[in-house]
Order: structure tokens, then sequence, then C-alpha cells
């Protein structure tokens, strides 16, 4: 496997699309500036419990643009519960995507960025061959978030993680 140099950077990437994301749904301001240009941020769906959050990985690898561009979309991923809350994760032996739930009154990982993350390590075509948040993973994860949760997303992501310095 190669060596994961851009995981710190992904994750600061996202943690800085999350706290957008956040921000626009407490205050109830959708509109945000990116570069000059203005956008109105679509909504990001929250999940329940592990049930939920099966229900969208299965309906997201169930796409027709998804199974039509990645062959492991026809592989089931079997979502659990995971002991914790510092982080979800995706196990490739076996297809598991394990999520942690509330905890200490917050769901952080309950959320579309994060399931969509961790779907796109589902994804990857050479799981044992490639960095696991490589430019290929970073193309495969904003590609996702353009087609599910919008364009808008997908290029707040996009420019946020050029940003932090990741390659894409």
């Amino acid at each position: 496997m190669s060596r994961d140099s851009q995981r710190a950077r992904v994750y600061d990437a996202e943690a800085l699309v999350r706290g957008v994301f956040e921000r626009a749904e407490t205050h109830g301001a959708r509109t945000v500036e990116v570069h000059g240009s203005q956008l109105t941020l679509p909504v990001e769906r929250k999940f329940a419990s592990v049930e939920s959050v099966q229900n969208y990985v299965d309906r997201v690898l169930g796409l027709n643009w998804v199974r039509a561009q990645w062959e492991r979309s026809s592989m089931p991923v079997t979502v659990r519960a995971r002991a914790g809350s510092k982080a979800a994760h995706y196990e490739s032996e076996g297809a598991v995507l394990a999520v942690p739930l509330h905890v200490n009154g917050t769901a952080w990982a309950l959320r579309e960025l994060v399931v969509l993350h961790e779907i796109a390590h589902h994804l990857d075509p050479a799981p044992t061959e490639s960095a696991p948040h490589g430019p290929e993973f970073c193309e495969r994860y904003v590609e996702l978030i353009d087609g599910v949760i919008g364009p808008e997303a997908a290029l707040l992501m996009r420019t946020t993680m050029l940003g932090c310095g990741v390659r894409i």
C-alpha cells in the first residue's frame, strides 16, 4: 500500500467544509462566498441510526451513474456501529463501514459528507495498492459529493481541499 501522506490535509479540509455546513444550518444562511463566488449550499442529510446509514449506502451504491462508473459499487457494504467517537472508518476486508453513533450528545459522523467519504474508500478499484487518501480517492470523493449532494458542495470541497494542499 502507498504511503497515506495526504491524510491530515484531507481531514483538515473536511473539517472546514463540515464547519461551513454547520454554520449555514445553525444560522439559516445557506449562501456562502467561496473565492469570490456566491454559492447556495444544498442540505446535507443527517442520519439517526445504523439502519438509516445502511439504507443511504445501499441507495448510493445502487445509483445508475455510480454503478456505471465504479465496478465495486455492485459489492454490498455492511454498516455497523463503531465503539468510540473519534472516527468513522471503512474495512475493505468484508466491506464494512463503521460509524460512531451518538456520543456525549453529538453524532458528528452520522452525516452525508462522512458517509460519502467512506463510500469513496469502498469504491477504490485497487484498495491494497493505492494511498487511502491519495489523489484518486479525493477525486472519487468529490465526484460522489457532486452527484449526490450537489455541485455547490463539490466545488466547496474541491476548493477547500486545494487550499489545504490536497492533490486531487
